[in-house]
């Protein structure tokens, strides 16, 4: 009998999929599968959140506020799981507290039971308002150490992040290891030192890009993680998770036994492994996001951030300077305070280190969220930024030092009454909220579609706003 099991947390249907095939599975690829998987005695299938949301609008016609009405349906038995960027939402921006209330709020509503909200700079003022709300809505929150390697980050420096968000109210805390860089025996050192100095439970996430999540993950196990992230086997590996499969064999019979059954495992993995044929002869899932690279010790890029920064260059015919840009990434994050490479981080410095590389001069050309990451929009840098850089970027432009959140507005009657005309539930709201760019076409699109279905449109204008 396991005197210690180990829970775990199926990524297949969100992460394993975004680091593998930038977030292209469909509900019709997912459902026929969810009753099989609804049998297994997973702790959480994480299955909503990060960027499925904009995916699901901009690339595959889908509802994702349909997606996770379905999902709750076809999985009744599981914990259903989101990724939620706080003060960002969904979305690449940060938000009035009104907006992300009323986004936790729907979220627990339509379904979500977990919700794991994490911060890019680990600026806990930017997890206050998600985590109260989530609190207050009755939802398992899991907050996050992004964790990263730099000169100003270590074991101590996570163990009091953790417990700050303790004492904010989360009810676990989860090692968010994005780009796979945690090695074995700091991974022991890491969960023991949680361990010691918070009482609520600690997860693992770690992804596979460096080789190394298998090995960390045992150890991290051995010294006391009660949750481990892991996906199925066919979208495993590479930019992806530990195999689920492989994790619980390794278990079987020790003291760490997760108690799932290899054989219904096996139902579920035969069905992805054709799900994953088929993306490897449409060109969805990229061979270079299958390897290992230990590069990635050196150039801390996330899964996430990989394949959709290959895609870009490819896009652009200047798939050629991809060493170039990984080569430029650490010295765009030293200018900027050593941020982790989460979303939205991880953008910006992508995006700035793949301008600097192509206009042959660093700094020519500065995006927009570049700057807004230099003022202090996103929040407090984990190291401070040189004062000439500051200039560099800024001109005489002075950072700020408040909580951003702080100087917006509530916006929340303003985005109803602009949704309007395409609305036709409320959570329309926070679609639009995220991506108004994308979002009108998409309501175009859909609703067109329903309009012989139910006829329905709701005026959201003078609907109550119930936060």
């Amino acid at each position: 009998m396991a005197k210690k099991p180990v829970k775990v947390t199926e990524l297949v249907l969100r992460d394993a999929h975004q680091s593998l095939l930038a977030t292209r599975m469909t509900m019709d690829e997912m459902r026929p599968i969810l009753p099989e998987m609804d049998k297994i005695n997973y702790f959480s299938v994480e299955c909503w959140g990060g960027a499925t949301f904009d995916s699901c609008i901009r690339f595959l016609d889908e509802d994702p506020w349909d997606r996770l009405r379905i999902l709750r349906k076809e999985l009744p038995h599981q914990k259903l799981q989101m990724l939620f960027r706080g003060q960002n939402m969904l979305g690449y921006r940060p938000y009035a507290d009104d907006a992300v209330e009323y986004f936790v709020q729907k979220s627990v509503s339509n379904g979500i039971d977990i919700i794991r909200i994490f911060d890019a700079l680990n600026d806990p003022r930017n997890l206050e308002t998600a985590i109260k709300a989530a609190n207050k809505e009755g939802a398992h929150v899991q907050g996050c150490i992004s964790y990263t390697l730099s000169p100003v980050h270590n074991n101590e420096y996570f163990a009091a992040y953790a417990k700050t968000l303790q004492e904010m109210g989360a009810d676990s805390i989860c090692i968010k290891d994005m780009a796979g860089l945690l090695t074995p025996y700091t991974c022991y050192e890491l969960v023991k030192e949680l361990k010691e100095n918070v009482s609520i439970p600690v997860d693992i996430h770690s992804h596979y890009t460096a080789g190394l999540a298998s090995m960390s993950i045992l150890k991290g196990i051995e010294a006391g993680a009660d949750i481990v992230d892991t996906a199925m086997s066919p979208l495993a590996l590479g930019t992806s998770h530990m195999p689920t499969e492989s994790l619980v064999a390794a278990l079987q019979g020790t003291d760490y036994d997760t108690g799932l059954d290899l054989n219904q495992l096996n139902v579920v993995r035969t069905y992805f492994a054709g799900l994953r044929e088929k993306y490897l002869a449409n060109g969805l899932i990229n061979p270079k996001s299958l390897g290992v690279d230990a590069n990635t010790l050196l150039y801390q890029v996330p899964g996430g951030m990989f394949s959709n920064m290959l895609k870009q260059l490819k896009d652009a015919g200047k798939e050629d300077k991809l060493d170039e840009v990984l080569h430029e990434i650490p010295r765009v994050r030293e200018d900027s305070g050593y941020p982790p490479l989460v979303t939205p981080t991880s953008q910006i410095v992508g995006t700035q280190a793949v301008f600097n590389v192509i206009m042959g001069e660093r700094y020519k050309m500065v995006t927009k969220e570049f700057k807004g990451l230099v003022h202090g929009d996103y929040g407090k840098t984990p190291a401070p930024i040189k004062p000439e850089f500051v200039k560099q970027i800024l001109g005489d432009d002075e950072p700020i030092t408040c909580r951003f959140a702080d100087t917006l507005e509530p916006e929340v009657e303003k985005l109803k009454a602009e949704a309007s005309k395409w609305a036709i539930q409320e959570e329309d709201v926070l679609t639009y909220a995220m991506f108004p760019q994308v979002a009108p076409k998409f309501f175009e699109t859909r609703n067109q579609k329903r309009v012989g279905i139910d006829g329905a449109h709701v005026d959201m204008a003078n609907k109550s706003h119930p936060v």
